[in-house]
């Protein structure tokens, strides 16, 4: 479809000032957090009007909506490209290096997405959408029976709490020397702790949590 000039620019100008609108909220976000977010403060940010920002956003929630739905994109996005096994423990393990190395390429990326919202509302579509990746191999383990820990809620946090301990310790103090080949033995570390490599009885599964 071919578009006229006025048309291009129109289109120019509606995509440089959400661009702008958006990066300003996610730099506010970022300095002092999501209830401090107000639209007051983020006209004096971006240079928009409040009018302008009502007009590509209905309010502040929608407006943080959805700067996490495109951050939680971005991750979607890099998870899909994980290699695939037919082990769903390898799935796992792929999943949450590729996780990991989002969080540690992208520290502001993932600050934002880890700021508590407070409101009650929905998490962005994508954000559904990662959490349901991880979900799916640890149900696969589930019913192979090959959780050590027989609650399925506590394994992904455990996974969620190793992850986000990775992430957090590399990105606040970069001037200790981490070794390059932390993240994988973390991870590793973690899904021996998690995971057998064949279906145990129930009562052996029952001793190994005692």
């Amino acid at each position: 479809m071919n578009l006229q000039p006025a048309e291009q620019r129109r289109r120019r100008h509606r995509s440089e000032a959400r661009r702008t609108i958006l990066d300003a909220a996610e730099e506010i976000l970022l300095e002092d957090g999501g209830h401090r977010l107000s639209i007051r403060g983020l006209v004096s940010r971006c240079g928009y009007t409040a009018p302008t920002i009502y007009h590509y956003f209905s309010d502040k929630a929608g407006l943080v909506d959805a700067l996490l739905e495109e951050r939680f994109s971005k991750l979607l996005r890099r998870l899909r490209r994980a290699p695939q096994h037919a082990d769903p423990a390898e799935n796992l393990r792929e999943l949450t290096l590729a996780l990991v190395r989002f969080g540690l390429r992208n520290p502001s990326h993932y600050r934002l997405l880890m700021t508590p919202r407070g409101d009650g509302r929905e998490p962005p579509q994508a954000a559904e959408e990662v959490f349901a990746l991880f979900e799916k191999p640890l149900e696969r383990l589930a019913e192979a029976g090959r959780l050590i820990a027989e609650d399925p809620e506590a394994a992904r946090q455990s996974a969620w709490a190793m992850m986000h301990g990775l992430i957090d310790l590399q990105s606040s103090r970069p001037d200790l020397p981490w070794s390059k080949s932390l993240s994988s033995v973390g991870v590793d570390t973690l899904l021996r702790g998690l995971v057998l490599s064949q279906p145990a009885p129930r009562g052996r599964r029952s001793n190994a949590q005692s």
